[in-house]
């Protein structure tokens, strides 16, 4: 599934986080935010390449170790590798950024910047870096790692 860097995302309406200790519990909502689309790559479309900082990549395998968010029943597999073996995701991470704009990104991005060279836009690799790690990974359910969730997300507790 190919999205421009910077687009829109309209993939989903709501935006959804799985509670990784349980996999059940989950919380949705409608975003007030808008959320932009970064590292939605294809075969045959172009994306950027070049390197990135290491702090940066570490950083978001981080986030992805305690965000689980937009999990889908099917995995999507990385089609830019060779058929056999290709690293499969099935979910999303977001990004808060400047007041107001979350980065959408597949949850194989981190396998497409360390194997494919791709370089998401600099706002992005900034977010990342901009990341209260430590905040994100003591959050415990009904908290979830995304600072952007509002009162009224409806929440699964059972």
């Amino acid at each position: 599934m190919f999205y421009e860097d910077l687009s829109e995302y309209s993939y989903q309406d709501e935006d959804d986080f799985t509670d990784k200790e349980s996999g059940f519990y989950a919380l949705s909502y409608p975003p007030a935010y808008t959320r932009l689309n970064i590292g939605w790559l294809e075969a045959g479309k172009l994306y950027s390449t070049g390197a990135v900082p290491a702090m940066f990549v570490e950083k978001l395998k981080a986030v992805q170790k305690v965000q689980w968010m937009n999990v889908c029943l099917g995995m999507h597999e990385c089609d830019l590798c060779p058929e056999e073996g290709a690293p499969e995701g099935n979910g999303e991470v977001r990004i808060p950024g400047v007041p107001g704009i979350a980065y959408a990104a597949p949850f194989l991005i981190t396998h497409y910047i360390t194997t494919h060279g791709y370089q998401p836009p600099q706002a992005f690799i900034d977010a990342v870096l901009a990341v209260d790690l430590d905040a994100w990974a003591a959050a415990k359910w009904p908290e979830v790692p995304f600072p952007w969730v509002p009162d009224s997300a409806e929440r699964m507790l059972e």
